[in-house]
């Protein structure tokens, strides 16, 4: 399908082009195998001379065109879906670090995010240096090294909601010939398309506003193919260099734009094989189909709370980029002028126990470890995403101890609102 066409179009019918005959709704494959009438036909897919399926664990129908609607949604030449969030940021980086590697990082990112990088992938050998994503081109390019790989940082980060300044990194990550790869969970393709600030590489959790219902975990990495990887075979072997376990083939010369997502893959899917299930990847089409009716909704609902919280008394602070108060008021207009998305940071005035109890009477808003769906949610991060991080941790990722984490939904605002002044009256 076109690229060219709007994305309210690409949400509904991006993806899945049905033949004659063929299912006018996307079918789920749900299968292991697919045959063939040779095994020369077998082995030239298991070569990747030709394109097709043959396991799910390296693809599989409807996880592909679930990819390509999104890839099509975000101006990029391919991508691939996951398990989960978590493995989309990881196979994003691993794709083009290995042991011996360094990648910087903005400091303000989610907590398991933080973690899988400040602590597992240090136990792969791969050192992370975080950042203040606030500070200024020199600062941050003072903590890259000879051998950095990647510059990493999200859009709209969870949760302090803090918004990256795009052009700016991207500016910083080529000059030091790497790729900027950019978390889009939260903005979504609706409110923000991060390669055309010059992103490279943006990931997903498909789990929040993508799926839009909390039914389904998956996660996604999509490539601009704008990033010239030839132009720094040096820096990334992985990609430039005969790959052994694939006959000596070398992935930008056999793929061209294609390379990363091929090589993501053929090889990472291959061997570590965090695939989302068919059926996961069929709910998330369900909600694909409606994001761009749902995102306007959940940043209108989220503007009437962020202000009616602001003018509250027993409000001590709101984080929300929407509010012309807010610090990030202008670069959100920059990069999200229809709206960032439906998630707002703020504290009371008083101690963590009151925050807490804040939470516990609220009646129709539940207290989950979600985020971004269609119902309205509430989180303390301190006391639950964020709790393996130390108090000095939990400051660097912007997340203050009585940050309380309000996810906007589509029902109606003046409900949301109603409750939310109650659960105060009672605190």
């Amino acid at each position: 399908m076109n690229n060219s066409l709007k994305p309210e179009t690409l949400c509904v019918q991006g993806g899945w082009q049905p033949k004659k005959g063929e299912p006018r709704v996307l079918p789920i494959y749900q299968s292991t195998t697919f045959k063939y009438d040779t095994s020369e036909q077998m082995a030239k897919l298991f070569d990747l001379e030709e394109s097709g399926y043959f396991y799910t664990r390296l693809q599989n129908p409807t996880n592909d065109a679930v990819a390509a609607k999104i890839a099509a949604l975000e101006g990029g030449v391919g991508a691939m879906l996951t398990s989960s969030g978590q493995a989309a940021n990881f196979y994003a980086v691993f794709n083009i670090c290995q042991a011996g590697d360094h990648m910087v990082c903005s400091s303000t990112i989610y907590g398991g995010t933080f973690n899988l990088f400040g602590v597992t992938m240090k136990k792969l050998g791969i050192e992370v240096t975080f950042v203040d994503p606030d500070a200024s081109e020199e600062e941050i390019s003072a903590a890259f090294r000879p051998n950095t790989k990647a510059l990493f940082g999200e859009t709209l980060s969870n949760p302090g909601m803090s918004v990256l300044d795009i052009e700016k990194f991207a500016h910083i990550a080529h000059s030091h010939g790497v790729p900027l790869i950019v978390d889009n969970t939260f903005a979504t393709p609706i409110n923000c398309r991060p390669f055309e600030w010059g992103a490279d590489i943006v990931t997903h959790s498909t789990t929040k506003y993508m799926d839009g219902h909390a039914t389904s975990v998956g996660g996604a990495v999509v490539d601009s193919g704008n990033f010239d990887w030839d132009a720094h075979a040096d820096k990334f072997p992985g990609l430039t260099t005969p790959d052994e376990s694939y006959h000596g083939l070398t992935y930008t010369k056999a793929f061209g734009k294609m390379a990363y997502m091929t090589k993501a893959t053929a090889q990472l899917m291959r061997d570590l094989g965090s695939i989302q299930a068919p059926m996961n990847a069929f709910l998330l089409n369900l909600g694909l189909e409606t994001l761009h009716l749902r995102m306007p909704q959940h940043c209108k609902n989220a503007q009437q709370v962020a202000e009616w919280l602001e003018a509250n008394e027993q409000v001590a602070w709101v984080n929300f980029p929407g509010l012309k108060s807010n610090k990030y008021y202008e670069l959100a207009r920059k990069y999200m002028p229809g709206g960032t998305c439906g998630v707002i940071a703020f504290g009371l005035k008083g101690s963590r126990e009151d925050a807490i109890r804040f939470m516990d009477n609220l009646k129709m808003i539940c207290i989950v470890t979600h985020v971004a769906d269609a119902r309205t949610c509430v989180l303390h991060p301190a006391s639950h995403t964020h709790r393996q991080l130390t108090d000095e941790q939990l400051i660097e990722a912007g997340v203050a101890p009585d940050l309380i984490r309000l996810s906007v939904g589509i029902e109606n605002a003046g409900d949301i609102i109603a409750d939310i002044e109650q659960a105060l009256k009672e605190k």
